[in-house]
């Protein structure tokens, strides 16, 4: 296992990289930041010296190099606009962005799971039909009506919830988050929901053909024939079974609710890095722009290195190809 993750981690070493190649190159040929940070009116020396102070007057291989040396230390460049670390700015709004998409993730957990089972275990049924139909909703609502039709009906017309901003937040465990609040979960309800709907359809459709192509494996029928009750078969020979493909998709949509969270932030006005990722295309604030992009890769390749792990975990066929590796 030692050998393995090693070498995962000089495999996503070599990702990281490529990626902030290929990113810090792009985003020199899609504009000029220079004609939107100073006044217009601005003589050319002016603009010189702001052409020094940024760096942009040196080649682009070695601006790379520069970058690459500072990431290596910690620091991923100044904001153009704010003038302060790209790397704090981010980090300040990632909390906000994490709660989502941790809310988004569990309300796929607890609500997807159970109704892709019911749904397999009882494929035949009103409900189990009732409950596949409503899944398409997920796929093909899009996420922006979804939101304005949630602040419409639960903020405008009953007023049940708070239809922007993030609430007041509270320190347990040494975390400080929203999520610890009652205000606080009262106005992250839509926008979790929002970004749920997409992975709770996701995850019933796996959950189900998961269900329906376990329940006539041997192991099943031989759980039965040995007299297990129905509760135990359920929660632990077959849902063991098929949670290999739902933690990898979890996996990996964790990162995406966490990447392309922009629509909903913007929708609900939640103060999350998506906002910030927006704001900073507009003026062409590279450093923050850069920033963002390689977090949110090595968010990535994190993601990839543990659910591989809860591979080895969930599957012992796994483990047993590692040895005999």
């Amino acid at each position: 296992m030692t050998a393995y993750i090693i070498r995962r981690l000089m495999q996503s070493a070599a990702v990281v990289l490529a990626m902030s190649i290929i990113v810090f190159l792009g985003l020199h040929v899609v504009g000029d930041p220079i004609y939107l940070l100073i006044d217009p009116q601005a003589d050319q020396a002016e603009i010189e010296r702001t052409i020094r102070r940024l760096g942009l007057d040196q080649p682009i291989y070695i601006q790379y190099f520069n970058f690459i040396g500072n990431a290596l230390t910690g620091n991923l460049g100044t904001s153009f606009v704010h003038g302060t670390s790209a790397l704090k700015l981010i980090v300040d709004r990632m909390p906000a962005t994490l709660e989502i998409a941790i809310a988004a993730t569990l309300m796929s957990i607890f609500i997807g799971i159970p109704l892709g089972l019911y749904a397999g275990l009882k494929p035949d049924g009103f409900i189990s039909k009732s409950i596949m139909a409503t899944s398409i909703l997920g796929f093909s609502l899009p996420t922006f009506w979804v939101g304005i039709m949630m602040i419409m009906v639960f903020a405008v017309m009953l007023g049940w919830l708070p239809s922007t901003g993030r609430g007041p937040t509270a320190t347990f465990l040494g975390i400080t988050s929203s999520l610890f609040t009652i205000d606080g979960l009262r106005h992250i309800a839509m926008p979790a929901l929002n970004l749920a709907l997409l992975k709770i359809s996701l995850v019933i459709r796996l959950t189900r053909a998961g269900t329906r192509e376990a329940i006539h494996q041997d192991y099943i029928k031989f759980a039965r024939a040995k007299g297990i009750s129905t509760s135990r078969i359920v929660g632990v020979h077959l849902l063991k079974n098929i949670m290999i493909p739902v933690v990898t998709v979890l996996g990996l949509e964790f990162g995406n609710l966490v990447a392309f969270s922009v629509v909903t932030e913007t929708i609900f006005a939640w103060p999350g890095m998506g906002k910030l990722l927006i704001d900073s295309i507009q003026s062409l604030d590279r450093p923050v722009i850069v920033a963002y992009l390689i977090i949110i890769v090595l968010l990535f390749v994190i993601i990839n290195l543990v659910v591989d792990i809860l591979y080895s975990i969930l599957d012992p066929r796994v483990r047993i190809g590692e040895k005999s590796a």
